[in-house]
């Protein structure tokens, strides 16, 4: 079956200016981002991906072409519009985690809850993370696993249309990377969410509906993968 269009890149540039010499980070990229998939971008460092993420995200403004989330167009919205599609739409999911250190699991999770008029309950994300018994622990109290399952809770029990990753395995060894990946895929599933992933991980890319690879600013190749392997058979 057909999946709608959520998002679609125009066009779309960006170039910052370091000194008196232009970085072209992005260059005339074009990309439809579909409702329910799973998507994974690859690329080395400096190709682009981070940006792209970024622009999707709405933590960054294309410097030229245009951005559509549904019919609403982004690309000159201002930063109060840009606010509320973050809050309202958007989930995230960083590398380093990025709690707030004197909030407990529960705590952090309940601050992201409170940005929305209909979030999950708290308690029943933290349980399906696996976290039951480590809510009322602060970061500093858990270990990198716990505290990627909790910044996965965060950005869950929003009940975001578009979940962001920038790099969700990248401090995390193999076993644990798996479980993180294994809840990214559920959200996926059984939520609906559209879930991105950027990494540099290429085998991440094996449990993706299709993959981005992308090379300095550009997409070089989309790839259509018909049989995703589930996150627990993904090895490196």
């Amino acid at each position: 079956m057909k999946k709608n269009v959520l998002m679609k890149l125009d066009r779309i540039t960006r170039t910052y200016q370091m000194g008196e010499v232009a970085v072209h980070a992005l260059k005339e990229t074009s990309l439809d981002i579909l409702e329910g998939e799973l998507l994974v971008v690859l690329g080395p460092s400096g190709s682009g991906k981070s940006t792209l993420l970024n622009i999707i995200g709405g933590m960054d403004s294309p410097s030229s072409g245009e951005i559509f989330f549904g019919k609403e167009n982004l690309s000159n919205a201002g930063e109060q519009r840009l606010t509320r599609y973050r809050r309202q739409e958007v989930g995230f999911v960083f590398q380093f985690y990025n709690l707030i250190p004197d909030l407990t699991a529960k705590e952090n999770v309940e601050l992201a809850a409170r940005l929305v008029e209909n979030p999950l309950s708290v308690a029943q994300v933290l349980k399906e993370v696996g976290l039951e018994d480590r809510m009322d622990h602060f970061p500093s109290q858990l270990s990198g696993g716990e505290q990627q399952r909790v910044a996965i809770a965060r950005a869950a029990v929003k009940r975001p249309r578009l979940l962001l990753c920038d790099e969700p395995t990248g401090a995390l060894d193999q076993k644990i990377g798996q479980v993180v990946l294994g809840l990214l895929e559920r959200i996926n599933r059984e939520q609906g969410s559209t879930v991105v992933i950027v990494t540099h991980n290429t085998p991440i890319s094996s449990m993706a509906h299709r993959v981005i690879r992308m090379s300095s600013g550009t997409i070089a190749e989309i790839i259509e993968n018909k049989n995703p392997l589930p996150a627990e058979r993904i090895e490196w």
